[in-house]
């Protein structure tokens, strides 16, 4: 009886969190004009505070000394620093917004979800942790000087850099002094770990929000640009994905390869986007959200299908 009443309750909480991410994005979009509103009185600060709890309580479930560093890392890490520039530049002649919106889908690191998706299809939780900690990292430092070649030119590299730099390395770097100074709080942050998921979610109707107010702004005028830059994310998402689980498959675990180059930290990527780059470019990782969802859809779909018929 027991052990039915847990799988009932494992059950409801997944099929919630497998709805809350669409019912998120119905409520930013029809929320749009208030979040929008919301956001410019804050001066823009609610999404990268949303997005530092979302990493701070990520991280204080990692423990360095259980992290290494693998082969499989600096490939899938290599494919998005180089894979990013090579799309701008083929993209560069159409047109200089799409070109952006295609590099930022490259770019930007891996979200911490894919660990709890990852985990959910028999990934390596571990694999997965060590290369979200060193692509964001990496990230840091290198997308301001991208930005700086690529963006909008409204901000200089040491403007970019202190702005997102602090957003990536500052949620690492204070979990780990929390977990030495405060080693038993910061182990319930750790075992509360579906905290960072709620954060996550409310940053996403929030950043949903503010580009469905942008898009209404922007009218009809650029309706040919924002179709192509959804068309553009859905197929830079099904590539990484597939070449991430190629790559994974030579290194002993396809899932935690596909995750860890198909699933993006989205809410990163389109405030990133509205920040240094052409403002419309973020339709781009706004669409990557509705695809990589998707796809983690079906993955769930086949992996719990695989198991009952096992």
């Amino acid at each position: 009886m027991a052990y039915n009443l847990q799988n009932i309750s494992g059950r409801i909480q997944h099929n919630l969190r497998t709805l809350s991410m669409p019912v998120g994005m119905l409520i930013g979009a029809l929320l749009c004009r208030p979040i929008a509103t919301l956001e410019a009185a804050s001066h823009q600060l609610i999404t990268p505070a949303l997005i530092f709890v979302t990493l701070f309580i990520t991280f204080c479930r990692v423990r360095i000394e259980e992290m290494r560093l693998q082969r499989i890392h600096w490939i899938i890490l290599a494919f998005q620093l180089v894979v990013s520039v090579v799309i701008y530049l083929l993209l560069l002649p159409l047109h200089p917004t799409l070109a952006q919106g295609g590099m930022i889908c490259i770019l930007t690191p891996v979200a911490m979800a894919a660990v709890v998706i990852g985990g959910m299809l028999g990934a390596n939780i571990t694999t997965m942790a060590t290369y979200s900690l060193l692509c964001n990292i990496t990230i840091a430092f290198v997308a301001p000087v991208y930005f700086s070649f690529m963006g909008n030119g409204t901000c200089t590299l040491w403007e970019i850099l202190s702005r997102v730099l602090p957003l990536l390395i500052g949620p690492f770097l204070m979990a780990q002094l929390f977990r030495l100074v405060r080693p038993q709080a910061a182990a319930w942050v750790a075992s509360h770990g579906q905290l960072s998921f709620y954060s996550w979610l409310i940053s996403l109707v929030i950043a949903i929000g503010r580009t469905t107010s942008y898009i209404l702004d922007l009218g009809e005028e650029h309706l040919g640009l924002e179709i192509a830059l959804a068309l553009t994310a859905l197929g830079i998402c099904l590539v990484q994905f597939k070449v991430g689980r190629l790559i994974g498959a030579r290194y002993g675990d396809t899932t935690a390869g596909g995750q860890s180059l198909g699933q993006k930290n989205t809410i990163l990527a389109i405030w990133m986007a509205q920040s240094f780059l052409d403002p419309i470019s973020s339709i781009a990782p706004t669409a990557y959200i509705v695809w990589q969802n998707l796809v983690n859809s079906y993955q769930i779909y086949r992996h719990d299908r695989s198991k009952a018929q096992n």
